[in-house]
């Protein structure tokens, strides 16, 4: 039996073992793979594992040996899930592995966004504190987040664990869920819908997943709706805001600042509507990429191989 895995650099760039991987089937592992390369690659191979290489109808069509895919990442619409499951090929993911990591990088552009060390670090180092006629000087406003209100749209594992480093801060948490049950009980929790979020909050942390009814959630009727100082987060699906609607806001004042993670398009062209947008941080979809959540993530990809190969097969999302 073959396992094919089509893109796996971004998982594992060299620090983590793909030994296990190669214990449970003959395996070949591509750093990458182009869309005119699937099929080539894959014609042979019983198993896939994919983190963003897409598999469409069209694809599958083409696979006649292939009997499992594995999907290397939490989302999966990547894959035509109809279309396998059409021919009885089961698809899995990762439902858990990240939470703490992607909760502690919406918390390191939001400390980024109240107190820019790394911009008052440089002014240090090319000599401007020794310039300085007073003791300390700072470039940009600072504020504490202590007694400010966090607003969390999307309450799953993330959003309550980006929310339980809200209260350790001593904010408030105001959340917006589908499902709005067993909340915690900290001392100035509260349920809301997504409009007092957006108008009540001064931090506002995207946790929810990309659906027809999240697609562009943050507009600009919606960002219109924020406070001026209030502070945007997205380090969850890139278009649940859209792009020129964020960047206009922000070049106008209409909010304060925005940290981003992810964008609608990734990698995103050379020229894109939110560079040296003022007070708009942009990192490359690298919440996740902690090298305990990776590890986390290949050894549940290999646990659900495993169970598929065992006739239990779990986390199936088709």
């Amino acid at each position: 039996m073959k396992l094919v895995v089509l893109d796996g650099h971004v998982l594992n760039p060299g620090d983590l073992s793909w030994e296990a991987v190669h214990g449970l089937a003959e395996a070949v592992i591509h750093p990458r793979t182009s869309a005119s390369d699937i099929v080539a690659r894959a014609a042979d191979a019983d198993f896939l594992f994919t983190n963003k290489t897409p598999l469409r109808a069209e694809t599958l069509a083409q696979l006649p040996r292939l009997k499992y895919i594995g999907v290397l990442a939490t989302g999966y619409d990547v894959v035509d899930v109809k279309a396998a499951r059409e021919r009885g090929i089961p698809v899995t993911n990762i439902p858990i592995y990240g939470t703490a990591s992607v909760a502690q990088l919406a918390f390191a552009l939001l400390l980024e966004l109240i107190h820019r060390p790394q911009q008052h670090s440089d002014a240090v180092s090319t000599g401007d504190w020794a310039r300085n006629a007073d003791w300390c000087f700072w470039r940009t406003p600072l504020f504490e987040l202590s007694g400010k209100t966090m607003g969390i749209i999307g309450f799953g594992r993330i959003g309550r664990e980006t929310a339980r480093i809200a209260n350790a801060f001593g904010m408030r948490v105001l959340a917006s869920d589908a499902v709005q049950a067993d909340p915690p009980d900290w001392e100035g929790f509260r349920w809301g819908t997504v409009e007092e979020v957006l108008e009540q909050s001064d931090v506002i942390s995207l946790h929810c997943p990309l659906t027809a009814d999240t697609r562009g959630l943050i507009n600009a009727d919606r960002l219109r709706r924020m406070k001026r100082t209030a502070l945007l987060l997205n380090t969850s699906r890139g278009p649940l805001v859209v792009p020129e609607d964020l960047a206009q806001a922000l070049k106008e004042g209409v909010i304060a600042g925005a940290g981003l993670d992810v964008l609608p398009v990734e990698p995103p062209p050379a020229e894109h509507v939110l560079y040296n947008v003022p007070n708009c941080l942009i990192t490359p979809h690298m919440a996740w990429a902690t090298r305990e959540a990776r590890a986390r993530l290949l050894d549940t990809a290999i646990e659900n191989l495993a169970a598929f190969l065992a006739g239990a097969p779990r986390n199936v999302v088709n």
